[in-house]
């Protein structure tokens, strides 16, 4: 884990948790349960605290599928369960949370202090660091920094240094030095986790059209209303890609403008598609091909998942 990096949370965290109830005198309220699941979750997350829409999402998965007499969330958190079904729901729960996270991973920074320590133990990146963080802030290029420069102001109350009104570059590595011992001490102890607003396709949205019927039938008909004039075999396969890339996202792929991982992946995919098939004619064919096609992406996307930036 590093400040740097990026971590891909998918659940597997949660699926090695053998999460269990404290000491029960009498029973525990739906609300009660929740905080002490969402806790250990968060526990198991580095400290996360875990989106509303994923709990939610989990909790109506564990309603609908286990308790029968709770139709919703206000009705369940009121209720009182004894041990037994409360450890089940405990149990359940924190599986259901593993399970949307499977199906939507969570991309997060966690910044644990390690990084800041590696440029503190090595003087020259330390000697480095402090010298591109100065030549940030002498915004007038002269080589000393102004103490009244806002992003000083809360560090002189703290650390101050007293004299003159400048700071010069090696006064300010010297001041900078405690600030990122005392904040990697504090990232060691407490881990800070920070979600980033990225999408991670990998294949199971995918997945799911192909397991449904209907889904994957109607999917087929829109292909083959778009490729029906045309008999060549490699032409209709060009005109299929031509259709994912425009309308793949619908039903789980990676829009192909995403970046250049998404045209390499439909290079691999229809580069394969082509050494296998010649020319399709009947429409039970034609949907086999389809089929194919979209189960290759689903095994490209599991094994290199894409990831979207949702801000751009």
């Amino acid at each position: 884990m590093s400040e740097t990096g990026l971590t891909v949370l998918d659940g597997t965290h949660l699926r090695s948790l053998n999460p269990s109830l404290p000491e029960l005198n009498d029973a525990i309220t739906g609300s009660q349960l929740l905080e002490i699941a969402d806790s250990k979750a968060s526990t198991s997350l580095f400290g996360l605290s875990l989106p509303q829409n994923l709990k939610a999402s989990a909790l109506s998965r564990v309603i609908d599928e286990t308790f029968d007499d709770h139709d919703d969330d206000v009705t369940f958190r009121k209720a009182e369960l004894k041990k037994d079904k409360a450890s089940k729901f405990l149990s359940d729960y924190i599986s259901a949370i593993a399970n949307e996270m499977k199906d939507d991973p969570l991309v997060v920074s966690i910044l644990d202090g390690n990084t800041l320590k590696m440029f503190l133990e090595d003087e020259d990146d330390y000697a480095m660091l402090a010298e591109n963080l100065f030549t940030d802030m002498d915004i007038e290029d002269k080589g000393k920094i102004c103490k009244k420069f806002p992003l000083l102001n809360e560090i002189l109350k703290k650390y101050g240094a007293e004299g003159e009104e400048e700071l010069g570059q090696a006064q300010f590595a010297e001041l900078l030095q405690p600030i990122l011992q005392e904040t990697a001490d504090a990232l060691s102890e407490k881990h800070v986790v920070v979600i980033h607003n990225i999408k991670v396709v990998n294949g199971s949205e995918l997945r799911k059209v192909l397991a449904d019927e209907k889904q994957f039938n109607d999917v087929s008909e829109r292909v083959l209303l778009e490729t029906e004039s045309e008999k060549d075999g490699l032409r209709k396969t060009k005109l299929i890609r031509s259709f994912l890339e425009k309308h793949g996202k619908d039903f789980g792929l990676p829009p192909s403008e995403s970046n250049e991982a998404v045209v390499l992946l439909y290079d691999a995919v229809f580069s394969e598609i082509e050494n296998e098939k010649s020319v399709t004619r009947a429409d039970n064919e034609f949907r086999e091909l389809v089929k194919d096609i979209l189960e290759k992406f689903a095994e490209q996307l599991e094994a290199n998942p894409v990831f979207r930036d949702l801000d751009n």
